[in-house]
């Protein structure tokens, strides 16, 4: 597989991005292998919170947030998944699939050797980080979902969706930075916008940010469906505590976090809250409330 790679000079004063790269290497299911950058913040011996990022953003969006978790004592991994961020990004967009990225979070998982996990999730975050926590059950000790989904192709993505997904096939340039103020509430600086651009020297470089919106199962011949029906059965028996904190802006994602909690067993009796002033990009837009709630509920629940 061809991937390729973001120069480090890309990455050179970011604003409020002051944090050492990491990285591990994963398998990238052709025989070869993919490079893939993490943050990892705060004492090594406590419990990871592990931040997952989604489409089309990258580790960047939770510089808000992380501070103020390692301040309250925890370990923080923010990992950026193949094709974002600092990760390599293959060049061809029929090398990203669902399952592949999958396959490649659960490496990272696995080497290392992360347990007792609070998973906090976001756009494809939650659809691959919902996944992990299914699959590894016992690794994880709680979730927070904010803004995402596990869908199945069983029920319409609704009108916001499938606009997006028109957008980012037809649009000439992909710019990942004005997309992402576009689904903010707040006023971003043009250096904002310019570290959300940063991985992406130009359009190569973005095949799997173009890919993505055509792989979420909208319909239920996806290859996926059938893995994430299966997901949401090990939901339903969820008792472990599980949080929702969608915010109040985001049309994508509007009543996900009612499915949720009527749906999972461990939504029970935990304080679920609504962002205020957030849009799809609720961590650009309201980081430190959201760090805030994480703490809460990991204090309250602990």
């Amino acid at each position: 597989m061809k991937a390729l790679r973001t120069p480090d000079a890309c990455f050179e004063n970011l604003p409020g991005y002051n944090f050492e790269p990491n990285y591990v290497f994963v398998d990238d299911c052709e025989g070869g292998e993919l490079r893939v950058h993490y943050l990892d913040e705060g004492p090594v011996d406590a419990d990871p919170v592990l931040l997952m990022h989604g489409e089309p953003s990258w580790s960047y969006l939770y510089r808000k947030m992380i501070p103020l978790l390692v301040a309250a004592g925890h370990r923080v991994i923010a990992p950026d998944l193949v094709g974002f961020g600092r990760s390599d990004k293959p060049d061809d967009r029929n090398d990203y699939t669902y399952g592949r990225h999958i396959q490649w979070m659960q490496s990272v998982l696995d080497q290392l050797q992360l347990q007792k996990i609070t998973l906090v999730c976001q756009d494809w975050g939650g659809l691959i980080g919902l996944r992990l926590v299914t699959a590894n059950p016992t690794r994880f000790d709680r979730v927070v979902a904010a803004n995402t989904m596990l869908p199945t192709g069983d029920h319409s993505p609704g009108e916001a969706f499938e606009n997006w997904k028109k957008f980012s096939q037809e649009v000439p340039e992909f710019n990942s930075g004005n997309i992402i103020k576009g689904a903010t509430t707040t006023d971003l600086s043009q250096s904002v916008i310019d570290a959300y651009n940063a991985p992406y020297p130009d359009e190569s470089y973005k095949e799997g940010a173009r890919q993505f919106p055509t792989l979420v199962p909208v319909a239920t011949d996806n290859p996926e469906t059938e893995a994430n029906r299966e997901a949401w059965k090990i939901l339903a028996g969820w008792s472990k505590p599980f949080l929702t904190a969608f915010s109040d802006s985001d049309p994508v994602t509007a009543g996900g976090d009612k499915i949720m909690q009527k749906l999972i067993p461990g939504c029970s009796g935990q304080a679920h809250t609504v962002i205020r002033n957030g849009g799809h990009f609720l961590q650009e837009d309201q980081g430190e409330a959201l760090a805030d709630v994480v703490v809460a509920f990991i204090r309250a629940n602990s």
